[in-house]
């Protein structure tokens, strides 16, 4: 495998595609970043990840188009979606131009190029709410969400273009990404945040008065429900994995990517009052549509397959780097 190969990483700029830009960096790929900026980072690309960003969106044919042709692309790392579930039902329109839509466009240029290698973000979502936990990658697929049913639909489009166009890709299925670089060098910082680790932390941070739990009802021990987190870190490794499993002639396959076991949302969150030892009020809301009571995923297959191995499955290690992220981004540690 040439470790020199040029990956365009679209959504680069955001949270995850930030942590394996890095990945990817550290293991001797040259990276390309497409990004429209609308949730990413240019100060983190410029400051820490120091490769070339491209502004624009990948609707845009043109640019996609002339990216392709002026660079020996070899495989494409695809994260430039938008993830917020509840927005997604209230606005779905904007979910499916951007990341089907969007998707669709980038495919069809990479296919025009001869770029046929492509690293896909999917999701757990797309199993809905599953009968046996953990979840298999064999499991059936009944999302809840539009944001969820685009994640989907593209994975069928990847089956399709698979078999009508050699196009071999690897499409990873998340639980919930999570944590920040231990180093401190990059993190989470959404705009609006709408995940439980950060909005506890910026709660404790007194960025904002108080942090909101949707449901209290769920069939679940306390109620609340129970997500399996993956520190963004680990996600990041199983992408650089699922790209060598690719360059090295692997067939097109998906993965969950998780650590097995689930938190609820109370638990999260007396894990981040015992990290960070700071009281904070919590309200209780009622359900956001969409939302499964459990997401628990087995990634047996991804240790099996790509020789994965997760650092940070401790929930109280993920918290502490988080906090440690938030309290340089956000709060008054030296920058």
């Amino acid at each position: 495998m040439d470790t020199k190969s040029t990956i365009l990483v679209t959504g680069g700029a955001g949270y995850i595609g930030s942590h394996a830009v890095l990945a990817l960096q550290e293991s001797g790929y040259n990276v390309i970043i497409l990004d429209n900026l609308s949730e990413g980072h240019p100060d983190l690309v410029k400051d820490v990840l120091q490769v070339e960003l491209i502004v624009g969106d990948t609707n845009d044919r043109l640019i996609l188009d002339e990216i392709f042709a002026r660079h020996d692309i070899a495989a494409v790392m695809h994260f430039a979606a938008y993830v917020a579930v509840g927005e997604s039902v209230t606005n779905p329109d904007r979910y499916y131009r951007n990341n089907v839509v969007g998707t669709l466009t980038l495919l069809e240029a990479m296919i025009a190029a001869n770029v046929k290698k492509f690293v896909f973000s999917s999701t757990c979502a797309i199993y809905g709410i599953s009968q046996q936990i953990p979840m298999m990658e064999n499991y059936p697929q009944d999302p809840l969400s539009p944001y969820a049913v685009s994640k989907a639909m593209i994975e069928r489009i990847l089956q399709d273009f698979d078999k009508a166009y050699n196009l071999r890709y690897v499409a990873f299925r998340y639980f919930n990404a999570s944590g920040a670089n231990p180093q401190g060098r990059l993190g989470e910082d959404h705009h609006p945040e709408t995940h439980l680790i950060p909005l506890a932390l910026l709660t404790a941070l007194k960025i904002q008065k108080s942090l909101s739990i949707f449901g209290v009802d769920y069939d679940t021990p306390d109620g609340t429900a129970i997500r399996d987190y993956i520190h963004v870190d680990d996600l990041a490794s199983a992408h650089v994995l699922g790209l060598g499993y690719l360059l090295d002639g692997g067939k097109s396959d998906v993965f969950n990517l998780g650590n097995g076991n689930g938190f609820s949302v109370h638990e999260v969150i007396e894990t981040v009052k015992k990290v960070t030892q700071i009281d904070f009020p919590v309200q209780e809301r009622d359900r956001r549509p969409g939302d499964p009571p459990i997401l628990v995923g087995s990634s047996q297959k991804a240790r099996n397959t790509l020789g994965w191995k997760p650092k940070y499955s401790d929930l109280e290690t993920i918290v502490n780097h988080a906090w440690y992220w938030h309290q340089k981004r956000h709060g008054n540690m030296d920058k």
